[in-house]
């Protein structure tokens, strides 16, 4: 994909801010309000609050040092053969190093997280690691874009359709957050989820089912509603709806009496009352966040932390904002490690444990750490052989990788996925090998996708209360695959 379709693409995927919700919402507003009503009718309503936070790994997560074999056994890839890949060019973490996680479904094997998720000196808490031992960490592996499942023949045999422009960072995006493969999507699943929803379990919401903390992203756009875009937590949750111009200033006053006057004319049309609603809507939002609450969790001052202390902010104030689900998306940029990857990407998992633990222990705080569940989705894994050698070695775009998911409303600690070639969701470690789509003497260890981007985001969207009635609404290939539940998660509400 060109720069000029990738930015179209970014700027279409419109969010709201204030200044947008009665101007860009408005007959979006009345669309859904009427696409939605015999819905609402039927739909089981939300009897708890729920939340999906998805965090977003931009560039490419190279999750073969994400997620790493710890033991010597033979019958599936251990570490010698994860060493004997990449430590010659010097991209193997040492074995010592790693942070042990036994897992069931891998027979009680050890693996291990990179060193960076668990505990780092002069942090303010100690990572993700230990919530393995606690069943709030799981991982989801050899996960990537697909059509249908697909063998390393049909691959190399082209019999089954491929996933749009594979390797290509901004397509692979566009369908992890789009939630399809076949085509270049222009909604996001977290956009549809909201379409179907938010009449049902929303009915009466001051904000938008989704906020963004990372600006306007297809994951976060729908046909029929959009999202709310606010500024990480340097920008206090008083300021983050201010409308322009309405302030106790000398004139502040008379430009408010204004608008409610325009808003009152021809409010016979259903376009122009819906815009003068979502504006009320907006308005008492805004009152709401005029109450400083603050979190108590203390998160580190990088990029990916304030944000999450910001949607840790928005869920603390859920109840004076009348929402029961809610949908947020956050991301973490850097992961396109073509060069200097050791360094880089140990950065940015520090930054990620530390940011997603501070998240979790702000949900125990406020009671609703099984309600709250954190994802990780990235454009795609990196290859296992490494590009280049020394200081500056990194990995180039390949496919299928791991993903993290972390909250108390998970099943339990363990790998979840569907089998590869060994019998196991864990791939064969083996460039050329049955699991690499790669091959011949240039092949370089780039995955095959077992489990679908959409059967990983179906799972957390049954969770989050989409019943599966209305899965292929959200997801439109769902049916390609023989099951839309990965087990992850404990039962929808």
């Amino acid at each position: 994909m060109n720069k000029d379709r990738r930015e179209f693409l970014k700027q279409s995927c419109s969010a709201l801010t204030m200044g947008a919700l009665a101007t860009q919402m408005g007959h979006f507003g009345a669309m859904s309000a009427m696409a939605q009503m015999r819905r609402a009718r039927t739909s089981p309503s939300a009897t708890d609050y729920r939340a999906l936070v998805c965090i977003f790994l931009s560039g490419g997560n190279d999750s073969n040092n994400m997620v790493i074999p710890n033991h010597s056994s033979t019958s599936v890839s251990g570490y010698a053969a994860y060493s004997a890949a990449r430590n010659t060019q010097g991209l193997a973490i040492a074995q010592a190093s790693l942070l042990p996680i036994s897992v069931p479904r891998m027979g009680g094997l050890t693996y291990g997280l990179h060193p960076n998720l668990g505990p780092v000196t002069g942090q303010p808490n100690n990572g993700i690691h230990e919530l393995w031992t606690q069943g709030k960490l799981g991982v989801v592996t050899n996960v990537g874009t697909l059509v249908a499942p697909m063998t390393r023949t049909q691959y190399q045999t082209n019999s089954v359709k491929r996933p749009y422009q594979l390797y290509s960072h901004p397509d692979q995006i566009g369908q992890f957050q789009g939630g399809r493969s076949d085509i270049q999507p222009f909604t996001g699943w977290g956009g549809r989820i909201s379409d179907l929803r938010t009449s049902v379990d929303n009915p009466d919401g001051l904000i938008p089912m989704i906020t963004s903390i990372s600006g306007a992203q297809l994951f976060t756009a729908g046909y029929g509603t959009l999202p709310l875009a606010i500024a990480d937590s340097n920008t206090t949750l008083n300021l983050v709806l201010s409308p322009q111009g309405i302030t106790t200033a000398t004139n502040g006053p008379a430009r408010k009496t204004a608008m409610d006057q325009i808003r009152g004319f021809d409010r016979t049309s259903d376009v122009i009352a819906a815009a003068s609603h979502v504006t009320d809507q907006a308005l008492l939002a805004n009152s709401a966040l005029q109450i400083t609450d603050e979190v108590t969790a203390v998160f580190p001052n990088t990029g990916i932390g304030r944000q999450l202390k910001q949607a840790a902010r928005i869920i603390k104030k859920r109840g004076e904002l009348n929402v029961t689900r809610q949908i947020f998306y956050v991301q973490l940029g850097g992961f396109d490690t073509h060069t200097n990857q050791v360094t880089g990407h140990a950065n940015l998992m520090r930054d990620l444990g530390q940011a997603m633990r501070a998240f979790y222990d702000e949900m125990v705080i406020q009671g609703i750490s099984d309600k709250v569940t954190q994802f990780t989705m990235s454009d795609f894994n990196r290859t296992f052989n490494p590009a280049g050698t020394g200081a500056s070695v990194g990995s180039d775009h390949a496919w299928a990788g791991h993903a993290l998911v972390l909250g108390g409303g998970l099943v339990g600690a363990d790998f979840y996925g569907m089998s590869t070639t060994n019998g196991t969701p864990f791939p064969t470690l083996t460039q050329n090998g049955p699991d690499d789509a790669d091959s011949g003497a240039s092949a370089r260890g780039r995955w095959i996708p077992t489990t679908s981007n959409e059967q990983y985001a179906a799972t957390l969207a049954r969770w989050f209360g989409v019943p599966d009635a209305d899965m292929s609404t959200v997801f439109p290939k769902i049916g390609n695959f023989s099951t839309s539940n990965l087990g992850f998660m404990t039962s929808p509400a």
